[in-house]
C-alpha cells in the first residue's frame, strides 16, 4: 500500500477495490528544486500528495513574498480554489528541495465520482479538513504570541527547522527573520 493508499484509507475509510481504483487515477511525478508546481494567474489543473520533499506555498505582498504554508511528506497541494473553481491561481507554489508527487490531473479529479458514488462526502472530508487546519491557523494568529506559534510549529514539525530556510518559517509564522532568531535561541519548555 502506498503513503497515498494509507493516508486516504486511514483518514476516510475507502474500500479496498475502490482505493485501487481511486489510487490508479494518481501518477508519481517529481517535481525539481525551485521548479514551480503552480503560479500566480495561472489554472492550477492537478493535485498532488507529497510522497518526499518540501513545497513552498506563497504570495507578494507590498514588495516581498509572503509564505502562507510549507507542506511537507504527508500533504496534498494545489490552488484549492483554481482546481475546484477553475479560475487562475492565488498562489505560487514551489519545490524548496527535489520532491516526489502522487499527482491526479483536473480531468481525473473531476471523474473520480464515476469510480466513487459517495465522493461528494469524501470530498467534503477533504474540504472541511483543509477549512480546520485554516481555521486553526487563524486563530494561532488572533491568539498566540509569536513565540507560542513557533512552539505549536516547531512541536508537529520540527524537520521544517533543518530542510527549509528559515525566513519562510519566519513569514509562516507571522514574524520578522529577527524574532525568530530571538526565539529560537530560548530553550523550548
Amino acid at each position: 500500500m502506498t503513503e497515498l493508499e494509507q493516508y486516504i484509507n486511514g483518514y476516510f475509510g475507502v474500500e479496498r477495490s475502490k482505493l485501487n481504483a481511486l489510487s490508479e487515477l494518481f501518477v508519481l511525478t517529481t517535481l525539481g528544486k525551485d521548479e514551480y508546481f503552480s503560479e500566480i494567474g495561472k489554472h492550477c489543473s492537478k493535485l498532488s500528495f507529497i510522497k518526499e520533499g518540501y513545497v513552498r506555498v506563497y504570495n507578494y505582498t507590498d514588495g516581498k513574498d509572503v509564505t502562507q504554508w510549507i507542506a511537507s511528506k504527508g500533504e496534498f497541494i494545489a490552488d484549492l480554489s483554481s482546481l475546484v473553481f477553475k479560475t487562475r491561481g492565488r498562489w505560487n507554489i514551489q519545490a524548496l528541495t527535489s520532491c516526489e508527487l502522487y499527482t491526479i490531473s483536473q480531468e481525473n479529479y473531476d471523474g473520480i465520482g464515476e469510480i466513487i458514488p459517495e465522493w461528494d462526502k469524501i470530498e467534503k472530508l477533504f474540504i472541511a479538513k483543509c477549512f480546520l487546519t485554516l481555521e486553526d491557523r487563524v486563530y494561532s494568529f488572533l491568539s498566540m504570541s509569536a513565540e507560542e506559534r513557533y512552539k505549536m510549529l516547531f512541536y508537529h514539525k520540527s524537520e521544517l527547522f533543518n530542510q527549509v530556510p528559515l525566513h519562510y518559517l519566519a513569514s509562516m509564522l507571522g514574524m520578522t527573520p529577527e524574532t525568530l532568531s530571538r526565539i529560537r535561541r530560548k530553550p523550548i519548555n
